[in-house]
Parts: structure tokens; C-alpha cells; sequence
């Protein structure tokens, strides 16, 4: 299997300087660099000839690189063809999307296309942020909000434009957004290359990263409240930009009162963390997820969980784009480990409440 990384983020935000980097960089892989552009910032003015007739062109160091204007699925199909062929050499893929594109399209195509799907993994969405324009891009256009809760992982670059307040603050914003990416400054995109590819992020594992600084806040939020209900569930993630009952001090600021305040912002997609110890009804829960898919289905850009399942001695794993879900047994609970479910959701307005709710109803 080919691994595929998408690399994602608004116009200005480095994703030009992070491409030229790998296709110039002497880092031994052969790279096909897929650009899914329409002439926004493109490469092929200073790298690639522009009046070229041919599709797929050679780099120095090994690399390949072409532009399209059409369907994704067809430019992967034949560069497989072509790689079976003998005729072009690479071990994975980049697709650059332009900076003005949602990039859920572009990850459903890993999973609605069966051939596609037999030679290519998805490894990871990637999304840069500007940190001088991003507050203003997230306010104004829903797509750069996309882009932030499709990621797997977020690079802020320009960093040094603004003082570090201003990236604290930033930080604080896409982590509300996308807990479960890992956010990193760099300089002019100059990520590490170990840093950009064989992130698994696709990949069905039992490990659930989530930032812990927003577990952290989220159980400061919750140490005053009512943790327990009538039946002894745990509640402890709502989305506190949402709160509208009272927590004691819910202060709409996402409860960092150690720090510095933080602007607010109401972004259409937020996350949240649902977590419990006690064990899933298989059945219930199948039902429910199906329904929430189908109804919601296009609000929700990613979800992962790790479950805890009655009856099942192994660690159930399963994750989502949109409607597309994959489920998967993963490794035997340790004896030593805490049975518990922990689930992260990212979408556009999602019924936080109601699927709370419903998961609750389906514990076994």
C-alpha cells in the first residue's frame, strides 16, 4: 500500500515552502507530489516548466510531480498503473490542496473508491495555519475551520510575526477545535520530514491521542460541578463554549484561569470528549452511532473512539470521516489497564447533549 499524505491550509499559510522543501530535500524517498490546484500559489512557476506537455514530471531528487484540474481518483490510477509498469518509481504520495479547498473530499476518496483503496493508504491530513492571518480566516471563512477539524496534525508557521501571547492564544483556539491533532510551531513550513509522513492517523490503533491540556482544562471545569448523575455516569466533557447551565464558574472561556484570558471565539466546529467506565451494550451502540451517521452524518468531519464493550475481551477501536466509519477489535485489556471508553468528536454544530445522551443509553 502506497502511503498518501494531504496537506492542507489557506492561502499564504506555507504549504508552497513545505513542498519545495520536500521535493529539493536530499531525504532518499521518492515522493509523487500530487498538486490539486487551479493556479492560486502554485509551484510549477519556479519548480516545474509550465509549458511542459507532459503530466508527470521528474525532480532531481527523485521525485514526481504533477498538476491536476480533474478527478483525483483518475490521476491515482494512473500513476499505480504507471508505477506497475516500471514506468515512474515512488513510495508515497502527497496531494497539496489548494488553499481555498475543504479537504474532506479529497479523504473520502481513499474510502469510497475500491481500487483506489486496494493501492493506497491515507497516512494523515496536515494543515498549516498562518498565525499572524488565522483568527481572521477562521472567522471568515468556514472552509479554513474545515481544514483545522480534518487535521491530524497542525503546523502554525509565522509564527514570528506575532509575540507569543498571540500563539498561546491561537493554540488555545484550534485545540478547542481539534483536540486530538498535535499542534506545532514551525519556521517558514520547515517541518521535520519525520514529522510530516507515517503519522497513522487513519489507522485503526488503540491509542487516542487527545491534548492533554484539553483534558486538563475540561476536568478543572468539571472538579466544581456535579460529576455524577442519578445512574453514577461521569460526565465529564461539554463543550464549554456551549455551556448554557451552570457549572459554578463555567466562565465561557474555556476555564484557563491560570492563564492569560483568552479571546472568544464561537467557531462553527468544535469537539468534544465523551468518556466512561462502564461498558457498552454492542448492539445499542451499533444502532445508535448508524443513526447519529445517517442524521449528522455531513456535520461530522472526524471521530475516533476506543471502546470498551460488554462481552468482548479486546479493545474495539473504530473512526470516521463524515459518514464513512470503520470499526476494528484492537489488542486484549491488560489486567492492569482501566477498562473505559474514550471518544472524540469534531464537527459543525453537533447536538453535543443529545449524543451524549444517547451514548449513555447505550451502556450496557
Amino acid at each position: 500500500m502506497i502511503p498518501v499524505t494531504i496537506l492542507t491550509g489557506f492561502l499564504g499559510s506555507g504549504k508552497t515552502t513545505l513542498l519545495k522543501r520536500i521535493l529539493n530535500e536530499k531525504h532518499g524517498m521518492k515522493i509523487a507530489v500530487i498538486e490539486n490546484e487551479f493556479g492560486e500559489e502554485n509551484i510549477d512557476n519556479e519548480i516545474l516548466v509550465q509549458d511542459t506537455g507532459e503530466q508527470i514530471i521528474q525532480m532531481s531528487n527523485g521525485c514526481i510531480c504533477c498538476t491536476i484540474r480533474g478527478d483525483l481518483s483518475r490521476v491515482l490510477g494512473d500513476l499505480a498503473a504507471k508505477k506497475q509498469a516500471g514506468e515512474v518509481d515512488f513510495d508515497r504520495v502527497v496531494i497539496e490542496t489548494t488553499g481555498l479547498a475543504n479537504p474532506g473530499p479529497v479523504a473520502q476518496t481513499f474510502f469510497m473508491d475500491d481500487q483506489i483503496a486496494s493501492e493506497f493508504l491515507l497516512d494523515a491530513i496536515i494543515t498549516l495555519v498562518d498565525a499572524k492571518h488565522a483568527n481572521q480566516q477562521l472567522d471568515e471563512h468556514e472552509v479554513v475551520q474545515r481544514q483545522v477539524g480534518f487535521a491530524d496534525r497542525l503546523f502554525i508557521t509565522k509564527a514570528d510575526l506575532v509575540d507569543e501571547e498571540h500563539v498561546a492564544d491561537l493554540r488555545h483556539r484550534l485545540l478547542h477545535m481539534n483536540p486530538k491533532a498535535a499542534i506545532k510551531v514551525v519556521n517558514f513550513g520547515e517541518a521535520d520530514i519525520k514529522e510530516i509522513f507515517d503519522l497513522r492517523g487513519f489507522n485503526l490503533n488503540s491509542k487516542l491521542e487527545i491534548d492533554p491540556d484539553f483534558l486538563a482544562e475540561d476536568e478543572h471545569a468539571h472538579s466544581h460541578a456535579h460529576a455524577h448523575d442519578e445512574h453514577g455516569h461521569t460526565h465529564t466533557d461539554h463543550d464549554h463554549d456551549n455551556c448554557d447551565h451552570d457549572h459554578g464558574q463555567c466562565d465561557h472561556e474555556g476555564h484557563d484561569h491560570a492563564h492569560h484570558h483568552h479571546a472568544h471565539h464561537d467557531d462553527k466546529i468544535k469537539s468534544f470528549v465523551y468518556r466512561n467506565d462502564r461498558p457498552f451494550d454492542p448492539n445499542k451502540l451499533e444502532d445508535f452511532l448508524g443513526g447519529i451517521l445517517q442524521i449528522y452524518g455531513e456535520r461530522l468531519l472526524r471521530y475516533k473512539g476506543v471502546l470498551y464493550m460488554k462481552g468482548v475481551d479486546r479493545k474495539v477501536v473504530f473512526q470516521g470521516v463524515h459518514q464513512m466509519m470503520g470499526s476494528d477489535l484492537a489488542a486484549k485489556w491488560q489486567p492492569v489497564e482501566k477498562k473505559t471508553n474514550k471518544m472524540v468528536f469534531i464537527g459543525i454544530e453537533l447536538p453535543q447533549d443529545l449524543i451524549t445522551d444517547g451514548l449513555d443509553a447505550c451502556l450496557a
